[in-house]
């Protein structure tokens, strides 16, 4: 496993009916994994807003594989599957793995960048691109 931006144990909280992680827990832990990676960057939330721009998601995919259990450890791995450099649209992919290293799920994201003034997509300075350049690829990568 490499890539790894979050770990942690599954709470009570993220346990569905059915005494396995809930579906929208594994886009929460996802999430966190991307921060984590922003941060890990140098772009956290306060980096983005002091250009006032922020990341946002056009659509959301989760492929389940195995079931993971309350009190389970987990990790998140993040790459980036591919790059559009002329508008900064994005697609990343988040691994989720069980402690024994067996995939329990893939969560597929597309986004782009947004202006919080304009509250339009925009294009983001190069300074900010340098540092997107930072974030892992994926085998399979497409830059654009």
């Amino acid at each position: 496993m490499k890539n790894i931006f979050f770990k942690g144990q599954v709470l009570w909280s993220m346990i569905d009916a059915n005494r396995h992680l809930r579906h929208s827990a594994y886009s929460d832990l996802c999430t966190q994994a991307r921060n984590n990676l922003m941060i890990h960057i140098g772009l956290s939330v306060n980096e983005c807003a002091k250009y006032g721009i922020a990341p946002i998601l056009f659509r959301e995919e989760t492929i389940f594989h195995r079931e993971i259990k309350m009190d389970e450890k987990i990790s998140v791995a993040v790459e980036m599957t591919k790059h559009t450099i002329t508008n900064n649209r994005f697609s990343i992919t988040h691994f989720v793995y069980k402690a024994d290293g067996t995939k329990s799920a893939t969560v597929n994201v597309d986004g782009a960048w947004f202006d919080l003034k304009t509250r339009k997509l925009t294009i983001l300075p190069e300074n900010i691109v340098k540092l997107i350049s930072q974030i892992p690829k994926n085998e399979n990568y497409i830059e654009e």
